[in-house]
């Protein structure tokens, strides 16, 4: 590596860590860091992307915690199938490519920025935790959606919030407090896996980490104690779906 990679992969990790913890798709920026800027091999990418992940995910609940926002107890039927979902998307992810993921995954996009733009005021609601849980919905679509996220995680943020704000009427900020905590959680297990075949560059992953550790505490802090942060965070949103969009179908 020379000088300039530090730099480039500490301020590209910082800015990952904002959007991974405030909208979603932070992945985009790391793994074209790793595969295009490092020249990293796409498995070796796609587990040396998981510390950084790790990193965020930690320092971003934590933040969460010492600001009173995290609170769990009504996320269970949530969190548990994902993570089951993701420890089995992880499994498949050391074994099968993700070329054909990542075909599938522009034009979940650009659905997905229909959903988000049609009718705003959804996202701004506030949680909405009086309304019994449906368990046979909930279960497999969440299993479904950790698996997608063990197997790529790139996108997993945009995804998981939309069935969060949309589906189990979670205000943005609630949303991205769940989504921190669980991508932890089975990340810790994506990272174990991954170095158990060999497939994660530490030192290269641990410089990601630092900046996205720190871009996690700032989003984190910021959304914990600003009271506009779900419309700023809707705004970024929107911004990463049109970025990413335009990344994937060569615009840019």
């Amino acid at each position: 590596m020379e000088w300039s990679h530090y730099f480039i992969a500490i301020g590209g990790g910082i800015l990952a860590g904002i959007l991974n913890t405030l909208a979603g798709n932070g992945s985009a920026i790391t793994l074209t860091i790793l595969i295009e800027v490092l020249h990293l091999p796409a498995d070796i990418a796609n587990g040396t992307n998981r510390v950084g992940i790790l990193a965020q995910s930690i320092t971003g609940t934590a933040a969460f915690y010492k600001n009173g926002k995290l609170n769990l107890k009504h996320s269970r039927p949530i969190v548990v199938p994902t993570i089951i979902g993701a420890l089995i998307g992880i499994l498949v992810a050391i074994s099968v490519s993700s070329e054909q993921f990542r075909a599938v995954f522009r034009f979940l996009l650009l659905f997905m920025l229909f959903v988000i733009l049609v009718n705003p005021k959804r996202w701004l609601r506030k949680t909405d935790t009086s309304r019994p849980v449906n368990y046979w919905l909930t279960i497999p679509f969440f299993l479904l959606l950790g698996f997608y996220g063990g197997f790529i995680q790139m996108g997993m943020g945009v995804f998981f919030l939309a069935a969060m704000v949309l589906g189990a009427r979670y205000s943005l900020t609630d949303a991205n407090v769940v989504k921190v905590f669980v991508v932890g959680a089975y990340t810790i297990l994506a990272v174990a896996i991954f170095h158990w075949q060999n497939l994660i560059d530490w030192r290269i992953g641990l410089i990601l980490a630092v900046g996205q550790a720190i871009g996690a505490w700032i989003a984190a802090t910021f959304a914990s104690r600003y009271k506009h942060a779900d419309f700023w965070a809707y705004i970024l949103l929107v911004g990463v779906i049109l970025w990413a969009l335009a990344r994937l179908f060569e615009l840019v």
